[in-house]
């Protein structure tokens, strides 16, 4: 229980130094939020609750069919943002469309012969 909040405390302190770096130096926390920590972090947890060479193999590589998904909503939020919508709604199109790619990979990964 106690390594739950652990964990909960920890990522949430990596989203508000994110967030405070943001206000002074949004490029800056750009990086910091790019960077895999939260997959690190994650990787590191599961291999101290479960040591298991294969496991992990199969975590990291479909961890990394799975964050191509997520990248075009690092691009049409600002897209949209520039052409004049609102930032909700700009962040909840990024989100659909997230989601919709996600399910496509899923769908499509196996087929292709990925493990996920």
């Amino acid at each position: 229980m106690w390594a739950l909040v652990a964990r909960a405390l920890l990522a949430g302190a990596m989203i508000a130094a994110i967030s405070e770096i943001g206000r002074r130096l949004p490029a800056t926390a750009a990086i910091v939020a790019s960077l895999p920590l939260v997959s690190v972090l994650g990787m590191i947890f599961l291999w101290h609750q479960r040591p298991d060479a294969e496991n992990m193999a199969i975590h990291s590589a479909a961890t990394f069919w799975y964050v191509l998904p997520s990248l075009p909503m690092f691009l049409i939020i600002p897209v949209l943002l520039r052409a004049g919508a609102g930032f909700w709604g700009s962040l909840l199109a990024g989100c659909l469309l997230t989601v919709v790619l996600y399910l496509a990979m899923m769908h499509f990964g196996p087929r292709l012969g990925l493990r996920l």
